[in-house]
């Protein structure tokens, strides 16, 4: 790697299970880009959301923090102010840092250490989503998953989601344009976090069009009562059970988020583009990952929610100067990505910032650079919906159990069971194995505890939000804009405006015999 601090573009996807892309193998998907990346550079194989979960999974991924230390249970979880990020640390360590799109944060801190936002976010900031496990088994009606996504699923000129992701795509645009017209030769962070190709599953036709609808692929047939515990909670929450979908609205939704994982990756694409056409490539080392998967309706799920691969499991790929084109198969997690970039930004030498808070993660690095290594584990953990005990999960080696006080536990071999279809905690074979989880499991989570906090927590915002509910006060991020010295206003010289922003810049010829 150079000794130049290296520029870090972090491109983001939501709800992307890797199992979902070519770059990953799938059959159809198109992912081009990401491929692209994936040839020149490291693909990690088996990198878990801590937490499947849209917020908490990415407040662990922005602290290096497990859920249950920071109180970042659900999507209504407050990110507490004081709690450290890899924006913080990384301005501590020289670098510019930016945000744009979604990171749904909760709470009056929207920046969480960040220099800028350079849009609002699209989901809102208050306590509204708050789960209830005092009412576990009631269904959440109003904010919560349904089959609407399903049967909805299509084509659209515009949404939401489009419309948004054209806003955080811009925005992103403009800011590397910036960073490299500025004359600001500090290294900078770019987070573009997108939010395809999250349901609902509505794509443009351009990326509709790329697919075959009847080639599309369905998920594998599974009975309902042969379903775990947690699996069949999901169910009736999503209202599968009860609403159900047909062959075509599942065809139609895993059509329209193929779709929307091109279009995605189309993004991905164009910034990498402007990194290269403003001569950034040479310094800037590209990141792709996700919040957490999509099942897709694998196992008789949707959605995410639960520990099984394709909710938990997300892509992560880095490509860039100095970094050599690799797979590696060890187990990681959000919980490694803030080491990880604070080795990148020590690449000159200089030595990590006094870390404010103890970090749960390791430094994939060395994995990064070639290097061993004999660890090959993670874990993970889920304290939102359709649940009212903590879910833990360990990942190790080849095996991964999951467990949670009301339910039989689980454990499956992933080498010769990938598709999770074989619960081997109580096969007499693996009962040492199973038992030695059990014992770890109990070691190193106080679940009763736990449960204790996370209900305290509901409580408490589920108070606050009935109390502020009509008060006009509002947590959503107003980006910052200043107008009057945007583009061409009359205090600028136009000639020095337009040189300003003029990329590359225009030099002028001003010997007429330099043109014969």
């Amino acid at each position: 790697m150079k000794t130049r601090t290296p520029n870090v573009l972090l491109v983001m996807a939501d709800q992307l299970a890797p199992h979902a892309t070519g770059t990953y193998g799938h059959p159809l998907v198109r992912t081009p880009n990401m491929d692209a990346l994936a040839r020149r550079g490291v693909r990690f194989d088996a990198t878990y959301a801590h937490s499947p979960l849209c917020a908490p999974a990415r407040f662990s991924f922005l602290s290096g923090q497990a859920i249950t230390r920071i109180g970042a249970y659900d999507n209504a979880a407050e990110f507490p102010a004081s709690v450290p990020t890899v924006a913080h640390y990384m301005r501590l360590m020289g670098y510019r840092t930016c945000l744009s799109g979604k990171m749904h944060f909760v709470g009056p801190d929207q920046l969480h250490g960040f220099d800028e936002r350079v849009t609002t976010d699209i989901y809102p900031a208050d306590f509204a989503w708050t789960p209830n496990w005092d009412q576990s088994s009631e269904r959440i009606g109003k904010w919560y998953h349904n089959m609407d996504s399903l049967h909805e699923a299509g084509q659209a000129a515009m949404t939401y989601q489009i419309e948004y992701d054209e806003e955080v795509g811009f925005a992103a645009k403009r800011r590397i344009y910036d960073y490299a017209r500025d004359g600001d030769e500090r290294p900078w962070m770019l987070v573009a976090s997108f939010i395809h190709p999250h349901d609902p599953y509505v794509a443009r036709p351009e990326w509709w069009n790329l697919y075959d609808h009847d080639e599309i692929d369905l998920p594998t047939p599974v009975e309902p009562t042969a379903l775990d515990a947690h699996s069949k909670r999901i169910r009736a929450g999503i209202e599968y059970d009860t609403v159900g979908a047909t062959e075509e609205h599942i065809r139609s939704a895993r059509h329209g988020y193929y779709a929307n994982t091109s279009y995605f990756d189309s993004w991905l694409g164009r910034l990498i583009e402007t990194v290269e056409e403003t001569g950034q490539a040479d310094n800037t080392l590209i990141i792709l990952t996700a919040d957490h998967g999509d099942m897709l309706g694998e196992r008789g799920q949707w959605f995410k929610m639960s520990m099984f691969e394709r909710s938990a499991r997300v892509p992560f790929i880095i490509a860039g100067p100095g970094i050599s084109p690799d797979i590696v198969p060890n187990a990681c997690s959000h919980l490694d990505f803030l080491p990880t970039l604070l080795d990148i930004a020590s690449g000159d030498g200089r030595p990590w910032p006094e870390i404010g808070q103890d970090l749960d993660g390791r430094s994939l690095w060395h994995l990064i650079n070639g290097g061993e290594d004999a660890v090959d584990e993670t874990t993970g953990e889920y304290c939102a919906e359709m649940t009212s005990y903590p879910i833990f999960m360990i990942r190790r080696g080849a095996f991964k159990y999951i467990h949670c006080e009301t339910d039989p536990p689980l454990l499956y071999d992933l080498a010769s069971d990938p598709d999770e279809t074989r619960n081997l905690a109580e096969d007499p074979a693996h009962a040492d194995l199973s038992a030695e989880f059990a014992a770890e499991v109990a070691a190193k989570w106080d679940s009763e505890a736990i449960r204790e906090q996370v209900l305290s927590s509901q409580r408490a915002r589920r108070t606050l939000h009935a109390a502020m509910t009509g008060s006009g006060v509002s947590w959503d991020y107003q980006p910052v804009r200043d107008a009057a010295n945007e583009y061409v206003r009359n205090h600028m010289d136009w000639a020095e405006a337009g040189a300003r922003m003029r990329f590359p810049r225009f030099e002028a010829v001003t010997d007429l015999a330099d043109q014969s």
